[in-house]
């Protein structure tokens, strides 16, 4: 991903632009694409905004955040629920689509994650520190 150029060079460009020069010209005298210089200006005539746009970030995880309140008490009531049935929950109750990673990064970010398997992964150190313990086990 490029780097943000520095406001003072955008202000420049379109300041330029604005006195009477062409985007081109602007564009080579303070060295930057043509293109941008295009953009940059184009923006501040559309919405007289000179700055940046914010890069990166999440756009969309409001959309399930909208759903909060369903979500947990969908979990509340059944606690082994899965991100498929929550999912299609939403979608029949609600007529909205969501993926199961949707839901599973909404859960993460509040802190509610469950890993089925590690009650079977803390009993089976239990056993492994019993066998090695000196214990033995009837044979099965």
């Amino acid at each position: 991903m490029s780097q943000t150029l520095s406001q003072d060079l955008r202000s420049r460009v379109i300041a330029a632009v604005g006195g009477g020069m062409s985007r081109n010209a602007a564009a080579r005298r303070f060295g930057v694409g043509v293109s941008t210089a295009i953009r940059w200006v184009r923006e501040w005539r559309s919405t007289g905004i000179t700055t940046a746009k914010p890069k990166g970030g999440d756009l969309r995880s409001h959309r399930v955040e909208a759903f909060r309140e369903v979500l947990l008490s969908a979990i509340e009531t059944q606690k082994d629920v899965t991100l498929v049935e929550l999912a299609a929950m939403l979608e029949r109750d609600h007529a909205a689509v969501f993926a199961p990673s949707t839901i599973w990064r909404f859960l993460d970010r509040h802190g509610m994650t469950f890993k089925k398997n590690s009650a079977r992964k803390r009993a089976g150190a239990t056993r492994r520190r019993r066998a090695a313990g000196g214990v033995v086990r009837s044979p099965a």
